[in-house]
């Protein structure tokens, strides 16, 4: 499986790199991609238009101000794409949707087939507790840029998707009662934690938590290669983490 990938100077694309070196699903770099040249064992480029090689799946872990660049190349070349970035605007948003109509695309605020679980039972769970006080706390590093986390509002939107009436309160910081059906998202940032997401379910009489740690970017780079297996057999479409094992 030939990978290009994008971003491929940042912390998550030499992780990337670092898997694929290892023959991590059977994958093989195809080229590199950064405004700082990598260090790969394959052509570099700063540029993906400047790209010659081929390759049957894209991997974006540059930034979410790149996601027009990214699908204006994978529009044009045909090929499947993994955006494995966060903190995509609803424009961006908008033109991962658009792009997916004509060709596979994988879209994820979290790699981690991990994550994906703890989505699944968060559902589960609130369904279960539908009048639960509902608190979702995130840690990361302290260069992290997109507050709350991507993952934090993956799973936010997965209560939204089980609850009517849900609302997201990202950082309380006023006096008052809280609402009804309220989600609320607490963002802390220190030192190099890879990522830790927990999620607090009161109610009022017990507490269910559920919590899940990274302990290494590689599990990030793993789950994009998962992706992209999966994904350079799909049709034009728009593709999560949950389908990896629906």
């Amino acid at each position: 499986m030939r990978i290009i990938v994008n971003g491929a100077a940042g912390r998550m694309g030499k992780e990337l790199l670092a898997s694929i070196a290892s023959g991590y699903c059977g994958a093989e770099l195809a080229a590199a991609v950064d405004i700082t040249l990598p260090e790969a064992d394959a052509p570099v480029y700063t540029s993906l238009s400047d790209i010659k090689e081929t390759a049957e799946v894209l991997v974006d872990f540059s930034h979410h101000s790149a996601t027009d660049k990214v699908l204006s190349f994978a529009l044009e070349r045909g090929i499947p794409t993994v955006i494995a970035t966060t903190g995509q605007t609803d424009e961006e948003k908008k033109m991962i949707e658009d792009a997916s109509r004509r060709v596979p695309i994988f879209y994820s605020g979290n790699m981690s087939i991990g994550i994906a679980l703890l989505v699944s039972l968060v559902k589960t769970a609130v369904q279960v507790f539908p009048d639960a006080d509902v608190e979702i706390v995130e840690t990361h590093h302290n260069q992290k840029l997109d507050v709350p986390s991507g993952t934090a509002l993956m799973i936010a939107r997965g209560v939204e998707d089980v609850r009517q009436n849900t609302t997201f309160c990202v950082g309380r910081h006023e006096n008052g009662k809280r609402p009804a059906g309220e989600v609320g998202i607490h963002s802390i940032r220190m030192g190099k934690v890879v990522g830790i997401h927990e999620v607090h379910i009161n109610t009022g009489s017990q507490t269910l938590t559920l919590k899940h740690e990274a302990h290494s970017r590689a599990l990030f780079a793993e789950g994009a290669l998962k992706a992209a297996e999966y994904l350079r057999e799909q049709t034009a479409g728009l593709y999560s983490v949950s389908d990896l094992f629906a």
